[in-house]
């Protein structure tokens, strides 16, 4: 048992039936210093199984055995990002600058959704190019990755326009904002849904990381992601 947990948290990790789990959430909670609160927020929001969703089975044991490990850009991404703690009715209608404002009234939640590494730097940051002004909704900079990180929320399935449009604003960081020291920025765009194929075709080719995650706004079935990672264990 390690000293960095209490017994609380134990408590708690007693409680996962899942030893996969279980042991994933005893190493990151060292790792990345939750409390008690935290931990069990992360439970609750079956982190374990969304991240194990995009893994093989050696993945899947190296995330239980060892933690999340942060070394590519694709290493950061969720999805999907579970808002949960915006406490949003699932039948209400909510517009961008709405979801936008909850986020950052939520800030340390939302970054622990994030995960490990984002620091916030800005709202609405604005571009001007020939005159035209446009606003990035969200900027953050990671700093395991050492880059900056542009997210754009989208309350309806996300369009072929809307990666054009993060493409632009990935090319414009590079060039303007980006210091000695920097890599390539990545975007993240956060729609209520997307298709995959269209998602695979918009990207295909783009020099730039942009990614596409849905978000939803209730806990997720825990039992039916656990059901999937086991399918990826039992499959090879």
């Amino acid at each position: 048992m390690s000293g960095k947990l209490s017994w609380s948290h134990y408590a708690e990790l007693l409680t996962v039936s899942d030893d996969l789990a279980r042991s994933f959430y005893e190493k990151q909670s060292i790792k990345e210093n939750w409390s008690f609160r935290e931990m069990k927020r992360q439970i609750d929001s079956a982190l374990f199984q969304r991240l194990a969703l995009s893994k093989d089975k050696k993945g899947v044991l190296a995330l239980a055995g060892k933690g999340h490990t942060i070394s590519t850009s694709t290493d950061a991404i969720k999805d999907p990002y579970v808002f949960e703690f915006l406490n949003i009715p699932k039948d209400s209608i909510i517009k961008e600058h709405d979801l936008e404002k909850k986020l950052i009234d939520n800030l340390q939640k939302f970054l622990l959704e994030l995960g490990k590494g984002f620091s916030f730097v800005a709202r609405q940051f604005k571009i001007t190019v020939d005159n035209e002004h446009n606003f990035i909704d969200l900027v953050f900079y990671h700093r395991i990755l050492r880059c900056f990180v542009l997210i754009d929320l989208k309350i309806k399935k996300v369009k072929h326009k809307d990666i054009g449009q993060m493409n632009f604003y990935l090319n414009y960081f590079k060039e303007e904002e980006n210091t000695d020291g920097d890599n390539d920025p990545i975007g993240i765009i956060i729609a209520a849904d997307k298709h995959d194929f269209l998602v695979k075709y918009a990207t295909g080719g783009l020099s730039n990381k942009i990614f596409v995650s849905k978000y939803q706004l209730y806990l997720p079935d825990q039992k039916v992601l656990e059901k999937k990672v086991k399918e990826i264990i039992d499959s090879e």
